[in-house]
């Protein structure tokens, strides 16, 4: 077996093995990143999460270069709305509800074009995607078990929003035994203080959840392990 490829990170380096890791795209959906989409109907600046986009697309083609899994998920419901509990329905005030008809579609709704993903990080075929009720990735899906039938034991955490679904994801996979890498340019948030401070939650106490680095580092890791 070759050395594992290093990535310079906090609170130390990430080692990672690209056949046993994967990439994980988290939401990076419509109703969320795009004008008109739920998150800005919720009164969010959504250009902050579209800042993800780019890094986010460069370190997408280049771990597909290296011929590692790629997962993206999507959050949303049933069009009846039977695998939202009232406590998520019914939350907050907003100005559109889950459910109701916005300029993309109902809103979070599994086959609305508002719960796609948006065109730039489109998934190629054969990529897994897996569709969540919840914030985590791993709850109510079958993530654990298509993880472990890829022989996955790390991952490399993307998508939005870093103190939400991002967090979640992170803290459950953790818990399952997986070694989580959170790319810090490759996630966002719409609010500058959740992104700092979940940010550092997560490699916090000598990494408590994780790893994490930017981009650049993580892109600066695979060009090596392609040099060998």
């Amino acid at each position: 077996m070759s050395d594992p490829l290093l990535v310079e990170a906090e609170p130390y380096a990430y080692a990672f093995d690209p056949a046993h890791t994967a990439l994980l795209i988290i939401d990076m959906q419509r109703d969320f990143v795009e004008p008109g989409g739920f998150g800005e109907t919720l009164g969010n600046d959504v250009s902050l999460l579209q800042r993800v986009v780019p890094p986010l697309r460069d370190v997408l083609d280049a771990t597909r270069l290296a011929g590692m899994t790629v997962i993206h998920t999507r959050e949303g419901h049933l069009p009846d709305l039977s695998d939202c509990p009232p406590a998520k329905l019914n939350r907050g005030t907003p100005s559109l509800r889950i459910g109701d008809q916005g300029p993309k579609g109902r809103i979070l709704i599994r086959g609305e074009y508002g719960h796609d993903i948006v065109d730039e990080l489109a998934p190629a075929e054969g990529e897994l995607i897996i569709d969540k009720p919840g914030k985590g990735a791993f709850y109510a899906t079958d993530l654990h078990r298509e993880l472990r039938d890829r022989d996955v034991h790390r991952l490399v955490v993307t998508g939005v929003t870093t103190e939400v679904c991002v967090h979640t994801t992170v803290r459950e996979a953790n818990d399952r035994g997986y070694e989580c890498l959170v790319l810090s340019d490759c996630v966002g948030s719409y609010f500058a203080e959740f992104q700092r401070h979940g940010l550092a939650m997560i490699a916090a106490q000598g990494g408590i959840f994780g790893w994490v680095a930017s981009s650049g580092h993580y892109l600066k890791a695979l060009e090596t392990g392609s040099r060998r």
